[in-house]
Order: structure tokens, then C-alpha cells, then sequence
């Protein structure tokens, strides 16, 4: 049996504050299979995006490991896990965080580019992708000129670009109203489904919460069923 693309064993995560330690997470267990989409749900404190920050390889465990495609990453280089990240590993935050300086198309260009993809190829990749989600014709727009909703978009496909396995959100659809955040999340799970993508979405809404997979929630540092 092959080994999920993200698999979470016994994290742990403490943070020091000045009234002592305080552990956030206290052995966290998940798996994502291909193609799976899950909910994340639980209320704001308890360790979202900490746990997403450790399955994105943006952060350490204090204990337990995180696997990538079957491999250990709590003990490999950063240069090593950068290049997980790159290449294995899509992120969309809450705010886009596009770089309000380069168009639609260069933003997804650039991270494909930082990869190794030539130029060409990179271009015809951003630009498939923004005719996917509905912004033909929105290529040169800076993210100035696009509304939240297409810059939210944009920002999916950032995160798509380089065929990752993985796909972790930060409430995506957050900062968005209904009509469009439903769109958005309309899109995203297309995504997830037409290439087999593991996905792991942190969301304060219980409809898009229901049309995922499973729902998990954090209680006391841990992952159960939400």
C-alpha cells in the first residue's frame, strides 16, 4: 500500500510565552489521500494554522513527524524542505499575499520559474490555469486591478502551478462575501479533484465545510472527527 502524500505522526508544537510553555499541539495525527479534500474546523487559538504552517513545512515539530510522499522531513536541511515546498506543496493564505509589483500571469510565473521551469513553458502554465478560473483575458491586470474574488482565484492558481500534491488553505474564502466565496471554493475543489490533490482547508464556514470529504477539528492538540 503506497504511503498518503501528507501523513501527520504524534506532532507536537510548544511555543514559550512569558508565563511559560505552551503546547499548542500534543500529538497530532493525520493522513490526506490523493484526491481527498478535508475541512480543518475549530475555533480561532486552537492550532490551525500552526498545524498547517507544520504540514507546509513552514515550521518545526517539537515532537513526532511530518511525512511527505512517505519521507521524514523533521530532520532534512532547509534548503531540502524548501525544495519540498517548491515543488510538492501548494499554499494559499486568507490575504492572497500576490505581489502587488507583477501582473496575474507573473505571479504564477515566478514560483514555476523559481523551480526550474523554463520561461516558455511557465507562461503557458499561468496562463491554462487563469483561463480555468475564469480570468482570460485578466493576464497583465497587477492584482490592483482585480477584484478580491479574482485575486483570491489567482492566488489558488499560484498555489497550483507546479502540479503539487499537496494543497494546504488558510481560510481561502475568508475575507470574501458569500456569492464569491462560493465560486472560489467551486473552483478550488475542481482543482482538487481533475488532478488527485491532497487537500487540507481551514475554514470558519459550515456549508463549504459540508461539501468536502471529512471534517476534523483540534481538541486539546489533537486531530479528531469534527
Amino acid at each position: 500500500m503506497s504511503e498518503p502524500p501528507l501523513r501527520l505522526a504524534a506532532v507536537e508544537r510548544r511555543f514559550r510565552t512569558e508565563a511559560g510553555e505552551l503546547p499548542v499541539l500534543q500529538g497530532a495525527d493525520l493522513a490526506l489521500e490523493a484526491g481527498e479534500i478535508v475541512a480543518l474546523v475549530a475555533p480561532s487559538g486552537t492550532g490551525k494554522s500552526t498545524l498547517l504552517h507544520l504540514a507546509g513545512l513552514l515550521e518545526r515539530p517539537d515532537g513526532g513527524e511530518v511525512f511527505v510522499e512517505g519521507r521524514a522531513a523533521g530532520t532534512l536541511s532547509d534548503d531540502a524542505r524548501t525544495a519540498i515546498r517548491r515543488t510538492t506543496i501548494g499554499f494559499v493564505y486568507q490575504f492572497h499575499h500576490l505581489l502587488p509589483e507583477f501582473t496575474a500571469e507573473e505571479n504564477i510565473l515566478l514560483p514555476q520559474m523559481a523551480a526550474g521551469k523554463p520561461r516558455a513553458e511557465a507562461r503557458a502554465r499561468a496562463r491554462d490555469l487563469l483561463a480555468a478560473f475564469g480570468l482570460a483575458g485578466r493576464e497583465h491586470h497587477r492584482p490592483g486591478r482585480l477584484s478580491g474574488g479574482e485575486q483570491q482565484r489567482v492566488a489558488i492558481a499560484r498555489a497550483l502551478a507546479n502540479h503539487p500534491r499537496i494543497l494546504l488553505a488558510d481560510e481561502p474564502t475568508g475575507n470574501l462575501d458569500v456569492g464569491t466565496s462560493d465560486r472560489v471554493f467551486g473552483e478550488l475543489l475542481n482543482a482538487v479533484r481533475n488532478h488527485g490533490v491532497a487537500a487540507l482547508i481551514a475554514t470558519h464556514n459550515p456549508d463549504l465545510a459540508a461539501r468536502m470529504d471529512r471534517v476534523v477539528t483540534l481538541r486539546e492538540g489533537r486531530v479528531v472527527p469534527g
